[in-house]
């Protein structure tokens, strides 16, 4: 059977959003000596924010009310999924390989399946157990850079440390998301870009405070605005109209594709070397997550 056109459009949007996002870590990477970290999050929201309010005056106009009315919250969100994992991340690739970043963000939806049945008793099948075994062994094998006895006498590269942590943090939100008020998506991304631009400010004084801010020279710019264009704003774009178009569930699939492309793009563009445990990490996240969320489908449809 011939693949319909929304099928083929929303195949397209998310392959490009994926496309970004595994771009976000090389950026990280072509940051280093160029601009900071808690700048570069800075300088991103702050030109990622002025171009969304200003596609979306009209829209964030006619959303005011519901805006107003859910504003803490919204500014939180963003606080929490745009600015603090950013400058985690970022700070992340600046002790450890754009690879192993890859890897371990791939791990995102096997901790928010464990946050939805931890907080929401969302029922888990069997194979969705297996599956984020399977993930967890493929992001300790990285995180140990394929030594897991290293993980025993917790000897784990800080970078990797602090990206689990980004993990935990971006699960956390994405779980969050499920109340967030029913707005059009231009309006709730100007909310969030703005909560994720007030909460990059502090983190930019306190890396200034450190006597560690490096201000950005031309290719400092130049990463600043594509990590605000292409991954902050057209990323999240493509992804709501993918959506839109398939569904989460199975749009959701698709960040699977994150760590292949960060892979690919870290060896073309910055040269880093591919270790036997990236294969295989790669394998076991991947094939992981693939049969959680199979398993996920069925009983979805199941109990419809």
């Amino acid at each position: 059977m011939l693949m319909n056109s929304p099928n083929r459009a929303a195949y397209f949007y998310l392959t490009i959003t994926t496309l970004f996002w595994g771009g976000n870590a090389i950026a990280g990477k072509l940051a280093i000596g160029h601009i900071s970290p808690m700048m570069l999050t800075l300088v991103r929201w702050s030109l990622a924010f002025a171009v969304i309010a200003a596609l979306s005056t009209g829209r964030v106009w006619r959303d005011r009310a519901t805006i107003r009315r859910h504003l803490p919250f919204l500014l939180l969100l963003g606080a929490v999924g745009f600015s603090l994992f950013n400058a985690i991340f970022y700070t992340a690739v600046t002790y450890t390989s754009a690879i192993n970043v890859m890897i371990e963000q791939s791990g995102m939806p096997m901790v928010i399946l464990l946050f939805n049945f931890l907080l929401f008793r969302t029922h888990v099948h069997i194979a969705q157990i297996v599956g984020f075994m399977l993930s967890i062994v493929g992001v300790g094998l990285t995180a140990s850079h394929g030594d897991v006895t290293s993980l025993a006498g917790l000897r784990i590269n800080f970078g990797d440390a602090l990206m689990l942590f980004a993990v935990i943090l971006y699960g956390a939100y994405t779980v969050a998301l499920r109340f967030r008020p029913q707005l059009h998506w231009q309006s709730l991304m100007t909310a969030l870009a703005f909560g994720a631009l007030l909460a990059a400010i502090p983190c930019a004084i306190w890396e200034w405070s450190r006597g560690a801010t490096h201000w950005p020279d031309t290719q400092g710019w130049m990463v600043a605005a594509f990590t605000a264009i292409f991954p902050a704003l057209l990323a999240q774009i493509c992804f709501v109209r993918g959506v839109e178009l398939i569904g989460a569930n199975r749009a959701g699939l698709f960040i699977n594709l994150v760590p292949i492309f960060g892979t690919f793009l870290a060896v073309v563009l910055l040269g880093e070397a591919v270790e036997p445990y990236h294969a295989i990490a790669l394998v076991l996240v991947l094939g992981g997550i693939a049969l959680a969320e199979t398993a996920g489908r069925r009983g979805a449809v199941a109990v419809q």
